[in-house]
């Protein structure tokens, strides 16, 4: 998996000044020794850095220093008190800075959203809050008479799961019914290699947005693609503001995937979490769980589970978001289901029952596997 769109790209065996600033931050995080003899080589102690900064970040761990990878390099050097934080909405800052103050908000009872490391309106709102609170001007911009009253202050509580529990309350509320809700498909086919591969995979991925599409309009879904079959693909963070757009209620990213080991094989499902941070969406977490448990029941596709990632699309959408990668075209058995239309519409059904049961109740739920689409239609009706 490599980032997609063009931008310099940095790997194992490049050279110059670009080099040695990569290095010099992953020097001051302790990922890479500071004695290298040449600091503008991109060695194999610096790959190896790379590759665990990567996975630290829930990024694609390629060794590629591409610009996901930089951006999360430069969002790694802030700690809170380094700058003044607030809410640019046409320049959204973002850093470990802001992760710190969103999650002592959250420690002291104020709402601020997602942890996401992003100074957004609900983050701008809590602040203003938290100011009004401690007789600050509510200006909604962390400075210093804000930090030092958030250093003052002991939380309320430490950790748990408050957004956890919002997240299931608005759920709840939202009801069993599909009839009025709003899913965002985007069918994604960027991280393939130009190509005869690229062109299946444009076939594929389209036709299984369309039987994804056409099933959930059939429970009263209102259904958005973010792009037609054989139109130009925006990138992923302009795909998460159009999902942010249509106030949808969820958002299915369908993807495939290729290796260069042909023995790669299988399903995994992605939600957004950033591991090292502790912070995750928990209604993202458990409807990536519910759509791999559904699929891999009813194919025969390894399961490879479901995994925190700090993919933009993940990161940028304000919805439970999902990504699934259902299969390698490199590898020749995923690549002969996946060219089985009636495998895609297996996994088409797979995925519309998961949308159905992350609303239904554990009470009123059935056995992972069970539920039939034509069940489900009946149901609904």
């Amino acid at each position: 998996m490599t980032e997609a769109h063009a931008a310099p790209l940095y790997r194992r065996g490049d050279s110059g000044a670009a080099v040695a600033e990569i290095r010099a931050r992953l020097e001051r995080l302790g990922l890479v020794d500071h004695d290298a003899v040449r600091p503008e080589d991109f060695d194999e102690g610096l790959d190896r850095a790379v590759h665990a900064f990567q996975q630290q970040r829930g990024l694609s761990v390629d060794g590629i220093v591409g610009p996901n990878t930089y951006r999360a390099l430069e969002e790694a050097r802030w700690r809170l008190g380094d700058r003044l934080l607030t809410h640019v909405p046409a320049a959204v800052l973002s850093g470990d800075d802001v992760i710190a103050l969103q999650q002592r908000l959250l420690d002291l009872g104020f709402q601020v959203g997602r942890i996401d490391g992003r100074f957004g309106h609900q983050t701008e709102l809590a602040v203003r809050e938290f100011q009004r609170n401690v007789g600050v001007p509510p200006d909604g911009t962390c400075g210093p008479a804000t930090l030092k009253a958030l250093s003052r202050l002991a939380p309320i509580v430490r950790g748990g799961r408050p957004n956890a529990m919002r997240a299931e309350e608005r759920i709840r509320k939202a009801g069993p019914q599909l009839t009025g809700k709003i899913v965002v498909i985007d069918p994604c086919v960027t991280r393939m290699p130009p190509g005869p591969m690229a062109d299946d995979a444009e076939a594929i991925i389209s036709d299984l947005a369309k039987r994804v599409e056409g099933r959930l309009v059939a429970t009263g879904v209102q259904a958005y693609l973010t792009k037609l079959a054989g139109a130009e693909e925006a990138p992923e963070v302009e795909r998460a503001a159009f999902a942010n757009r249509t106030d949808a209620h969820l958002c299915i990213s369908l993807q495939v995937d290729a290796s260069s080991n042909v023995d790669a094989a299988g399903v995994s499902t992605y939600f957004f979490g950033i591991d090292s941070h502790g912070a995750w969406s928990s209604a993202g977490e458990r409807f990536a769980s519910l759509v791999q448990r559904e699929i891999v029941a009813r194919t025969d596709l390894v399961d490879l589970r479901s995994h925190a990632k700090n993919f933009d699309l993940l990161r940028h959408t304000r919805m439970p978001a999902v990504r699934i990668d259902v299969g390698y075209l490199t590898n020749p058995g995923d690549a002969a289901r996946l060219a089985d239309p009636a495998f895609r519409d297996v996994v088409a059904e797979a995925v519309v029952v998961a949308v159905q049961r992350m609303y239904l109740s554990p009470e009123t739920d059935t056995r992972t596997g069970l539920l039939r689409f034509d069940e489900l239609r009946a149901a609904l009706r």
